[in-house]
């Protein structure tokens, strides 16, 4: 008798975050999401203040942050299939005359459509390889969308197809807080621009990309950088050649996490809260200071804990922990490795042997690595399905009304940044772009 031996394909999985969201609505699934809203269309909340279900709901939304108008019923009304259908022939209709860009925090009903996937900062560079394309439609939050028109043509249209689709981080980093913040360091620190005996300035301003136009521009105004997660060391580096500390904005953790791998010590990072005078801290405190640390913050980071770690570890012995530096510090510490979103995805890709790993960031990337690399074992170390609420207010209904309205000659929902803000922010871009590690 001869016995066969059979060898099992691993189980396909599905890469969509609402499918998984709409089964545990309707009963047909075990787990366990933040807000069962998430199963509604997004154009549910487009008409109230505030961030939408997700991560981010619990944040205060500033007075003022983008609204979206209604969206007609047809997009609304219409299913999953009809709207990749009506998709597909806006983008044959268009050509190269639109370029579409997927965060890759973006659904995946979405991310199927775009040209280029990639971080924001990625993103923004594909658009700017571009300057054929008449239209760039950002399928991100609005501080992309405004990077995106600061790097690409003038001509160029960039469009966000849900304007409601902010950044609750971003937001915490309010122009005008920012410019009170800096005149009160400059009571403490003297003339902002004077360099001491050694050729340095007092405070050099160092903002995340996840950042307003405002802010970018504040920095390029200020002499100061943009960075991103995965050169935010070089930066830092490059901020100390010219300044005796930084100003990090608006994200605390990527802040103290890239300077306490320099060898900062943590007493000389003292928070800057906006609402306390001198930030909450003591004229001595912010002499003795080499990194100011905005009091911001990613929601979807946030959650993720120690614990969930050492749940994780016990639970799968020899897992592999990775985590975004937007966590806390104390997440950060006690993960295997952290790293950008693209360094999260590359680990995984070049992962020869059968691994498990427990990835802290954004569910929809953890979602869609799992399904492409079904080889290894890829969860969420967030056992509660929260997605970033605002890249959530992306759905391919929005993604299909813009397209249309292109076909027909109409540009909608267009993000443009003021050139008296447009101008500064491009010189802090080009400083981070001539920063390479």
């Amino acid at each position: 008798m001869t016995v066969t031996s059979l060898t099992l394909e691993p189980r396909p999985i599905d890469p969509s975050v609402d499918h998984g969201i709409q089964a545990i609505v309707a009963g047909a699934s075990s787990a366990e999401t933040c807000n069962t809203d998430l199963a509604a269309g997004p154009w549910d909340f487009d008409i109230r203040a505030g961030y939408g279900p997700g991560a981010s709901m619990g944040d205060v939304i500033p007075t003022g942050a983008p609204r979206q108008g209604g969206l007609p019923q047809e997009y609304r009304d219409a299913s999953e299939d009809e709207l990749h259908a009506r998709i597909a022939a806006a983008k044959a209709a268009l050509g190269e005359r639109v370029v579409i860009l997927g965060h890759f925090y973006q659904r995946e009903e979405v991310v199927r459509h775009a040209d280029y996937v990639g971080d924001s900062f990625q993103l923004a560079g594909f658009a700017k390889q571009h300057p054929e394309a008449e239209a760039i439609v950002f399928c991100g939050v609005h501080f992309m969308a405004e990077t995106a028109d600061l790097l690409s043509q003038p001509e160029q249209a960039v469009i966000l197809p849900n304007l409601a689709a902010g950044c609750s981080m971003a937001d915490m980093a309010d122009i005008d807080e920012v410019e009170d913040c800096w005149e009160q360091l400059a009571e403490i620190y003297g003339d902002m621009e004077a360099v001491d005996e050694e050729g340095l300035v007092p405070v050099v301003p160092v903002t995340y990309m996840n950042s307003s136009a405002a802010i970018k521009g504040f920095v390029g105004r200020h002499g100061g950088i943009v960075c991103t997660s995965s050169n935010a060391r070089t930066v830092l580096e490059w901020a100390y050649a010219r300044g005796r500390r930084v100003l990090f904005f608006p994200d605390q953790h990527l802040g103290r996490n890239t300077a306490k791998a320099m060898g900062v010590p943590l007493e000389q990072m003292p928070m800057w809260n906006p609402h306390k005078p001198l930030g909450g801290s003591s004229q001595v405190e912010l002499e003795d200071a080499k990194v100011i640390l905005w009091h911001g913050f990613c929601s979807v980071h946030r959650r993720f804990t120690v614990d969930q770690i050492d749940k994780a570890r016990a639970e799968h012995p020899g897992v592999r922990v990775i985590v975004h530096p937007e966590c806390p510090m104390a997440v950060v510490d006690a993960a295997d490795e952290a790293g950008s979103t693209d360094y999260i995805r590359k680990a995984i890709a070049a992962a020869d042997e059968p691994t498990t790993f427990a990835v802290g960031t954004e569910i929809n990337l953890v979602q869609r690595l799992a399904a492409q690399y079904p080889q290894h074992e890829i969860f969420c170390l967030d056992p509660v399905v929260c997605p970033c609420s605002t890249m959530y207010r992306i759905h391919p209904g929005y993604l299909a009304w813009v397209l249309e309205e292109l076909v027909a000659g109409s540009v909608v929902n267009r993000v443009t940044v003021p050139a008296d803000v447009a101008d500064p922010a491009r010189v802090a871009l080009e400083r981070m772009l001539a920063a390479r590690p």
